[in-house]
């Protein structure tokens, strides 16, 4: 009789648990801390907020790049599970108005962490990175709701890359000082005015 498979032993499985509810924690606090707007948070003040140690934080996580990657890959979840929605019109023009609804949404919830993350994109390689995939990402997909003309006018590409990203949205809210309703309805706006 051959011997059944091999059991992972409670305690292993026990530590294998904790070991991932820490990272779980970590990651969490560096988000909590982040959206309360302290940009640039310290390993010890996460370790703090995580409640673990900060061999912990380092055990999981090799330095704050690798954090901040971490942190880069859940907004950028976050950012695709928006984009992913189906569309309510038949219409091209209204899907890029969608569009601006939805994207406006998606960076009012993870602004704070995009512009953290803004701080170490210029010193980290792997953070720049990820931020181009998902700029690409974002205008693939507004090319895609694009009809083949409008998608060949490389300026109008251009033009509506830059109204709908995170920067655009930024600076309306943050230098202009515009409520997210009117943020929007500026986007709109400028859109309508461009595709008409």
């Amino acid at each position: 009789m051959s011997p059944g498979p091999a059991r992972t032993p409670p305690l292993a499985d026990g530590r294998r648990q904790r070991g991932q509810d820490n990272r779980a924690r970590i990651i969490a606090a560096m988000l909590e801390i982040i959206h309360s707007g302290e940009v640039t948070p310290g390993a010890e003040q996460v370790a703090q907020r995580a409640d673990v140690g900060l061999r912990t934080v380092f055990r999981h996580f090799q330095d704050m790049e690798s954090l901040y990657r971490e942190m880069s890959a859940v907004i950028e979840g976050e950012l695709r599970a928006v984009v992913a929605q189906p569309f309510r019109s038949e219409d091209w023009r209204e899907r890029v108005i969608e569009l601006i609804e939805r994207r406006s949404g998606a960076f009012e919830k993870v602004g704070p962490f995009l512009r953290a993350s803004a701080v170490f994109r210029y010193r980290s390689k792997v953070l720049g990175i990820d931020y181009a995939r998902l700029n690409a990402t974002m205008r693939e997909i507004l090319k895609h709701q694009l009809p083949p003309a409008v998608a060949r006018d490389q300026l109008k590409v251009e033009i509506l890359d830059l109204l709908l990203g995170f920067e655009s949205w930024s600076r309306l809210r943050r230098e202009q000082g515009l409520s997210p309703k009117r943020a929007r309805e500026t986007l709109e706006t400028a859109v309508r005015r461009l595709l008409d």
